[in-house]
């Protein structure tokens, strides 16, 4: 009898495309749990919601740019590529498979390890230790104020995401970021600027890990410190038109009191970004940031349906 387990049938592939004027997929910034993204992205294309735009900040502009920058038949393959080249051990020490983890403890020291490896070492073909350190370098510096060099995610990007394909604007692509000088968030649009991997950096140079990427004269910032959800940009754009946007939500809020100390680190440590991507979600539906710019032919017909005004279905994975 083989061991290979039996395929699942994938119940959620359909054959029309649902009748909405433009699909959305919104994703997070959050690290590894990126991911995530990836396989949310599979299912989606398998379920033929190929999007007609994609909005991302941090990790999630990373594989925005991944996925407007390939044909929709080589996407989950360059995702697939991307993640595995990343998640290789950097001192080329393999992941025992055999090793199967089932408590706890064990488990945490196994992660603990992965995460003191990647402090040292960094991520091949993302980002690498800065060397000379920080601290040798003179104040002022790009060098002085990160600990790490991401000219492999540079490397990378280039590689894997054809860049004249996103500027022709097959898919509409924007990434979040913060200016340094002014704290403002800033959104890179394929709409309104030539991308390039400046612009996906950017939106992931989380400080104090990674440098402030320049664009034109300007220095920006992960802009993740600011939003980490890009649901605002989506639903201000205009002209309004029918979206079912798909949001895929990395972090919750809601969680079990942590009992152990690395489970409340865990809990803490990216609070930021569930707070400001609650923030996100919560205020694009507050009526005080719409009513002023409701357009006032509608106050006095309610039911008149306005061209300006169209629904937005949002469905967050």
């Amino acid at each position: 009898m083989s061991g290979r387990r039996p395929e699942r049938r994938k119940t959620h592939i359909i054959t029309e495309r649902p009748p909405f004027e433009r699909i959305v997929l919104i994703v997070q910034g959050g690290g590894a749990l990126g991911s995530y993204q990836a396989g949310v992205y599979q299912a989606l294309a398998e379920a033929n919601l190929h999007p007609d735009w994609v909005a991302g900040i941090s990790i999630g502009a990373i594989n925005s740019a991944l996925i407007a920058g390939n044909p929709p038949e080589k996407r989950v393959e360059r995702l697939r590529e991307f993640w595995e080249a990343v998640t290789t051990p950097p001192f080329g020490i393999t992941d025992f498979k055999w090793f199967e983890v089932k408590d706890e403890f064990t488990h945490s020291l196994v992660n603990q390890a992965r995460s003191w490896g990647a402090l040292l070492g960094g991520a091949p073909n993302f980002f690498k230790p800065r060397v000379p350190p920080p601290y040798l370098h003179p104040n002022g510096t790009l060098e002085a104020i990160s600990y790490y060099d991401v000219a492999p995610l540079k490397a990378t990007l280039e590689r894997l995401v054809d860049f004249d394909r996103i500027n022709a604007c097959l898919m509409r692509f924007s990434v979040g970021a913060v200016n340094v000088r002014t704290g403002n968030f800033v959104y890179f649009d394929s709409t309104t600027h030539q991308i390039c991997p400046e612009h996906v950096i950017a939106s992931g140079s989380l400080p104090p890990g990674f440098p402030a990427t320049e664009i034109e004269g300007e220095y920006y910032w992960d802009g993740g410190l600011v939003s980490n959800t890009p649901l605002q940009w989506v639903l201000d754009s205009r002209p309004g038109k029918d979206t079912l946007a798909f949001q895929i939500d990395l972090w919750s809020a809601r969680g079990e009191f942590p009992r152990v100390r690395r489970k409340s680190a865990i809990r803490a440590a990216p609070g930021w970004r569930r707070i400001n991507s609650r923030r996100s979600r919560s205020s694009g539906a507050q009526p005080r940031n719409f009513l002023p710019r409701f357009p006032r032919n509608c106050s006095k017909q309610p039911r008149r349906r306005c061209s300006r005004w169209r629904r937005t279905r949002k469905s967050t994975i």
